[in-house]
């Protein structure tokens, strides 16, 4: 196979923070390369690099000669100039609609042509340029066309919008059509996943897996880097370690080396105990025989114990810190009851006569299509939506802990301490005792809450609600702002909660992990 990219020594550097510091792997033809590792170790950085949109302190990033390569971002801006969602999907043809053109016209200017030798000319030119137009792929246009939306279920009325007022998501879904449309030899994909329901999660699984290119990824879902990926690259520390598998072989193999680095780092400890425990027995020697042969073995080995290269030491666990979900007193059964629910907006019903039953210490995951009601039916049964017809009781005793996916909070300038101080009647002393139960320790409390990462937020939201002795998490997407490490800690959090969990979520490994029964709108 030939090397698609060649990452070599890369480093970058922001300010005082050191991104990457001697990055190097190299991705062949066919291959489909997961980037993983935590928030902020430069995952997406590394797409920009290889992009060309973000520059290099040192290191270099050789492509193959004559690849064409597409690079799917996070965020789209609005066009200087609107145009429909149609227009801008067809942009990437636009040299084969002008050579579609001008096969038009020499086939109309070949039906009325009576000299043979004009029209042998015509001939030619109309073979010359219908094998270009062969070449950029002009006869598979309409079908890579229907079944690309097809899969993002891109409905007429969609394409016929206009590109300026989709919402940032639905221009990230229609950049990836566009993209995934021109079938380029190398895809870089930067979160490709999100904003995707499960059905169309499933369809782009699928096409990534048989695509004929080379994909580089970048994303946290876990189920999806299973299905696409067959080499896994960890950035740790500004450095790789490479992974010839997808996630659930990076899992495996990752412990296996780590328990590995850590019987040699034990027995390298052993080792230089012993040296150093004989460095003092011969010098001891030495001063009892006055002799100089003793100290000069001494001296031998102290030189091997400077020269040798010293393990670095090797923590088992590498997960963030887990929390202690405490629930509070016991709720009644039935813990939620929806009874012939309706709920419209404008001419369009999303719920007709629906009916939900929760029961104590269920798990209960709700699932369903981008606007199927999921997150309207959460906001009914918190209180917070109330234009509705039916019945949603709460059992006895029940108290709800909520957090929304979008991980909102009322000032971003507060610190961690601040904002316990203020949501809860406890005194400073016994909140930093408190937050140190959350991973929250030392000067770690004077943190702000816009500096906060994602999992942190979400550890912050928890720490509150656990004070206010709730039994029911209801939760709304909850790992959509999660690196992989805070998701698995959020998931072995829930796992052992006592209480009742009704959570929205897309993330089919979370679900997997979590859920014991599933509602799908």
């Amino acid at each position: 196979m030939m090397i698609e990219l060649d990452i070599k020594d890369l480093v970058k550097n922001y300010g005082i923070k050191n991104i990457l510091d001697g990055l190097t792997f190299e991705v062949k033809t066919g291959e489909r390369v997961a980037l993983i590792g935590q928030n902020g170790c430069g995952k997406s950085t590394v797409l920009s690099i290889i992009n060309g949109d973000e520059t290099l302190d040192s290191g270099r990033v050789n492509i193959r000669n004559g690849a064409s390569m597409k690079m799917l971002k996070q965020i789209y801006e609005k066009r200087p100039v609107n145009c429909t969602v149609n227009e801008f999907l067809m942009e990437n043809f636009s040299k084969c609609f002008e050579l579609e053109e001008k096969l038009k016209i020499i086939e109309n200017q070949m039906a009325i042509e009576t000299d043979n030798s004009i029209l042998e000319k015509l001939m030619n030119k109309y073979g010359r340029i219908q094998d270009e137009y062969i070449l950029n792929g002009g006869y598979d246009i309409r079908e890579k066309y229907k079944k690309i939306c097809s899969g993002f279920n891109f409905c007429e009325q969609f394409l016929n919008s206009m590109y300026n007022n989709l919402s940032g998501g639905e221009r990230t879904k229609v950049n990836l059509a566009k993209i995934l449309m021109s079938e380029p030899d190398i895809l870089l994909l930067d979160e490709p996943t999100n904003h995707l329901d499960v059905e169309t999660l499933e369809w782009l699984e699928g096409l990534l897996s048989s695509y004929s290119g080379t994909i580089l990824v970048v994303s946290h879902d876990r189920y999806f880097l299973d299905k696409i990926a067959t080499k896994t690259v960890l950035i740790e520390q500004g450095k790789s370690k490479i992974y010839n598998g997808n996630y659930s072989y990076f899992l495996e193999e990752d412990e296996r080396r780590t328990l590995a680095e850590f019987e040699n780092y034990k027995n390298q400890q052993k080792q230089i105990q012993k040296m150093k425990e004989s460095i003092k027995t011969l010098r001891k020697f030495g001063d009892i025989a006055k002799n100089e042969m003793f100290y000069k073995r001494a001296k031998s080995i102290e030189k091997r114990l400077e020269k040798m290269e010293v393990l670095d030491k090797v923590t088992l666990d590498k997960k963030s810190s887990n929390i202690n979900l405490v629930a509070g007193d016991r709720s009644a059964n039935d813990v939620i009851k929806v009874n012939h629910l309706y709920k419209s907006f404008g001419d369009k019903a999303l719920f007709n006569d629906f009916n939900m039953n929760v029961y104590r210490k269920e798990r209960v995951c709700i699932t369903g299509k981008n606007g199927s009601g999921k997150s309207t039916l959460i906001k009914m049964i918190i209180g917070e939506q109330l234009d509705y017809k039916g019945n949603i009781m709460l059992g006895s005793n029940t108290k709800i802990g909520y957090i929304s996916q979008d991980l909102n909070f009322k000032n971003n300038d507060e610190t961690i301490l601040e904002y316990m101080l203020n949501n809860t009647n406890m005194g400073e002393t016994e909140t930093r005792t408190y937050l140190a139960k959350f991973s929250f320790y030392g000067e770690n409390v004077f943190k702000k809450i816009r500096e906060l990462s994602g999992g942190e937020k979400v550890r912050l939201i928890l720490s509150k609600l656990m004070q206010k002795n709730i039994n029911l998490l209801i939760l709304d997407e909850p790992t959509n702002h999660l690196d992989i490490a805070s998701r698995e800690a959020l998931e072995e959090s829930l796992i052992n909660f006592d209480g009742t969990i009704l959570f929205v979520s897309h993330d089919r490994y979370f679900i997997k992990k979590i859920a014991n029964r599933m509602i799908n709108i």
